[in-house]
């Protein structure tokens, strides 16, 4: 017993130290980014375009590529979702698209943005918005895929089983019932899959590129701002520099409130 109780208190204090040193360089970065990013924030950054030296444009073309990656991911997603565990009856298919789905959630982004640069930017012979919107979609589509998949499972069998006592049909029963009882878990998994991939630099590098100047033609190099970010850092120069950190500030905030929101309504929701 007494050997027991020494083994937990040392594993207490080691997870414990652990915590606290994550936390510490969390709170570091997050301070240093504050610190940094505050001390350049000004009214004409959100006024004028990376050539003037704002970033309006690059919000504007982040935000756009990310929002069109989610009306084609989300119903995608959800389709395939309610495939794996309405329909599916955990056949050998549907193990094999959660296994691939797994997969591709791990999967390091960089990866994904040579693989649209390979069967997409090389064939078109130029970067594009499409092409971000590509990457981003297909980062996209194994978050929703899992989430929904998950929430579904969660839903219980005696409302589906309440659906066919009072002669609904298949589909019916799962729009009206299932997908109602879940719906708040949905839109949870909807905006952490959007705050992910707003924030990702890798795939967009090797695809859309960058623009100086406000576009919205997706069929050229398109304004964004994580790879205006990675530019402007590698600069000599101390006005790049600064514009650096306040677009990573700016960034960091609205990832934040995104990830804030969708944990405030499942909050509510379990309240």
């Amino acid at each position: 017993m007494e050997k027991r109780l020494l083994i937990n208190k040392i594993i207490l204090i080691a997870s414990t130290i652990s915590a606290l040193i994550g936390l510490t360089f969390l709170f570091w970065i997050l301070g240093t980014l504050m610190v940094k990013g505050l001390a350049t924030i000004h009214w004409n950054l959100f006024t004028k375009d990376l050539v003037q030296g704002g970033i309006r444009n690059l919000i504007i073309g982040q935000f756009i590529m990310a929002f069109i990656a989610t009306v084609i991911a989300v119903p995608l997603g959800l389709m395939a979702g309610i495939y794996l565990r309405e329909y599916s009856y955990n056949n050998k298919l549907a193990m094999i698209v959660r296994n691939l789905s797994d997969v591709m959630m791990s999967a390091p982004s960089i990866v994904v943005g040579v693989f649209v640069y390979a069967i997409y930017v090389d064939k078109v012979g130029h970067f594009g918005g499409w092409g971000g919107v590509i990457a981003l979609t297909i980062m996209m589509l194994p978050i929703i895929v899992s989430t929904t998949d998950n929430m579904l499972s969660l839903v219980p069998k005696e409302l589906r089983e309440a659906g066919i006592a009072l002669g609904g049909s298949k589909h019916k029963i799962i729009l009206q019932i299932v997908l109602k009882a879940a719906k708040v878990g949905l839109t949870t998994g909807v905006l952490l899959a959007f705050a992910r991939v707003v924030g990702e630099t890798a795939p967009l590098l090797f695809t859309s590129a960058n623009n100086q100047y406000l576009t919205f033609n997706l069929n050229s190099q398109f304004p964004s701002l994580t790879v205006s970010i990675y530019n402007l850092a590698t600069f000599p120069d101390k006005k790049s520099i600064a514009l650096a950190w306040a677009a990573s500030f700016v960034l960091t905030v609205l990832v934040l409130i995104i990830n804030l929101t969708g944990r405030y309504i499942t909050r509510n929701k379990h309240k």
